[in-house]
């Protein structure tokens, strides 16, 4: 079994950052990819951003290209989302995920609001 757990969440004022985390810790026997979801009310849960384990290179939604940056810790098995300039459109739930051993986990969800 692998547990992903997540942080980093809050309310921030537009323009405002914020740094997501998630950790994944068990049966973890290979990582092909990590990276984030995000849902908002109403709306389908999108691609925010992943990180290939195997060379490092990156996807980010084109919305929020030049603003969110993933990193990895390849020790930790933790990936960071560093999102600066953020907009009240960020505002959802992110989801970090993991894809290993062909099969996806999912982590809890923290949510980000962007209001002032």
């Amino acid at each position: 079994q692998v547990q992903l757990v997540e942080s980093g969440g809050g309310l921030v004022q537009p323009g405002g950052s914020l740094r997501l985390s998630c950790a994944a810790s068990g049966s973890i026997f290979g990582i092909y990819a990590m990276g984030w979801y995000r849902q908002a009310p109403g709306k389908q849960r999108d691609l925010v951003a992943a990180l290939s384990w195997s060379d490092g290179s990156t996807y980010y939604l084109d919305s929020v290209k030049g603003r969110f940056t993933m990193s990895r810790d390849n020790a930790k098995n933790t990936v960071n989302l560093q999102m600066i300039s953020l907009k009240p459109e960020d505002t959802a739930v992110y989801y970090c995920y993991i894809y290993s051993s062909g099969q996806i986990y999912w982590g809890q969800g923290t949510q980000v609001t962007v209001s002032s």
